[in-house]
């Protein structure tokens, strides 16, 4: 497929937005309805699998019955044969505005444009959760802020409450990211996202994840047994906040909040009640940090729609500088709505095979065998030996996903 194909006499393809593992996604003009939309198009190299095929269209049903403005919306999904193959597509909205994962190479964003977008991605989780659907890859790459709001994109592994995770032995998810009962072959809950959120949070409140983990095998083995760091200190943030925080993370899902409690929480605390939360997204004006990349200063605007609580501009001044909208509308980033990788790495969609799953839910890391070897062996003690504790996973086996 090229730039200017026409896709089923309807679609005209613009430029490449993105390419992962499974599918692109183009910038494309809808020649029906007069508008701009972006287009995810399975992979030409696996459109013989009819289980991918599959699970884009399942991408396409979950996300279509939701309705949210955090949630990004489905407009189609069809299929048309190409070079005697038969390729899969959805047709979304065009998210204009920049990823966080984007914002999130300058470093840690301020206490309250981090607080606000969480409360705006917890709120979008609600809407999932009420209908009975659970994202499964929330992460930075996930997560739009654009000038209107925050939008929650790519349901591509979404699942429905219930559904046994892994039952075939193999994860679909971001290492990073992956709660404990995903490891472990759990059924599938809300509270996986919520677990998810909440490292979302700490990394940009913290500029760092809770965990020095590099490889797969360090985050998966990290999510089960090792306790997260204690979040820095964040000057400011509301003591609410961090407590909240840390119950995301626990390890048992019972012990997390709901997404609807964060939502309603972090609301509170940027001037979003949860009528309003649930209804609109809203952005406030703020200046983002500079990219530590080569290419001209970007700066995020937010516009609250009508209607929403007014922020007070000394609750903003402490730490962001207001922005014109005039000033920013010219430099804005357009993105599509999915998100894409090119190769796997820990931040990235990938298989995970689960294998050995844990019996016992430990909350501390393994020893490890430099540590062992650092200390004299103590005497053992007298009487029965003590039960061995459960070993630690293998190492999973990564095949790249999307």
């Amino acid at each position: 497929m090229d730039r200017g194909d026409l896709i089923n006499g309807r679609y005209r393809l613009g430029e490449m937005l993105g390419r992962g593992g499974m599918s692109v996604v183009w910038r494309a003009d809808d020649e029906v309805l007069g508008r701009e939309v972006a287009v995810k198009v399975l992979s030409a190299a696996l459109a013989d699998d009819p289980g991918l095929r599959q699970r884009i269209r399942a991408e396409a049903r979950a996300a279509a019955g939701l309705r949210h403005p955090g949630i990004v919306e489905v407009f189609d999904y069809s299929e048309f044969t190409e070079a005697g193959r038969t390729l899969s597509y959805v047709v979304m909205e065009l998210v204009e505005g920049r990823s966080m994962d984007d914002m999130l190479t300058a470093g840690r964003l301020p206490w309250r444009l981090a607080v606000l977008i969480g409360a705006q991605v917890a709120a979008a989780l609600a809407a999932a959760h009420r209908a009975g659907i659970v994202h499964r890859d929330v992460k930075p790459g996930n997560v739009m802020v654009t000038a209107t709001g925050v939008k929650l994109v790519d349901f591509g592994i979404s699942a429905t409450v219930g559904e046994l995770d892994g039952q075939d032995g193999i994860v679909l998810g971001t290492p990073a990211y992956l709660a404990p009962e995903r490891v472990t072959g759990q059924p599938v809950r809300p509270a996986t996202d919520v677990y998810a959120l909440g490292l979302l949070l700490y990394r940009a409140l913290a500029g760092q994840m809770p965990w020095n983990a590099t490889t797969v095998t360090q985050m998966v083995k990290a999510h089960v047994y090792t306790s997260p760091a204690p979040l820095p200190a964040v000057p400011g943030l509301p003591a609410e906040a961090r407590r909240l925080l840390e119950r995301s993370l626990a390890k048992k899902p019972g012990d997390r909040p709901s997404s609807g409690e964060i939502a309603e929480t972090l609301g509170g605390i940027c001037g979003l009640p949860p009528q309003t939360l649930m209804r609109t997204a809203a952005v406030p004006t703020v200046a983002l940090p500079l990219l530590r990349r080569r290419r001209p200063r970007q700066v995020l605007v937010g516009a609250a729609a009508a209607g929403v609580l007014a922020l007070s501009a000394a609750w903003w001044s402490l730490d962001e500088v207001p922005v014109s909208p005039q000033a920013a509308a010219a430099t804005p980033t357009s993105t599509p709505a999915t998100s894409t990788s090119s190769s796997p790495s820990p931040s990235a969609t990938v298989f995970v095979r689960v294998v050995d799953r844990p019996t016992s839910e430990k909350t501390t890391a393994a020893p490890a065998p430099e540590a062992k070897a650092a200390h004299p062996a103590a005497p053992k003690p007298a009487g029965p030996k003590p039960p061995k504790p459960a070993k630690p996973p293998k190492p999973p086996k990564v095949k790249p996903g999307k």
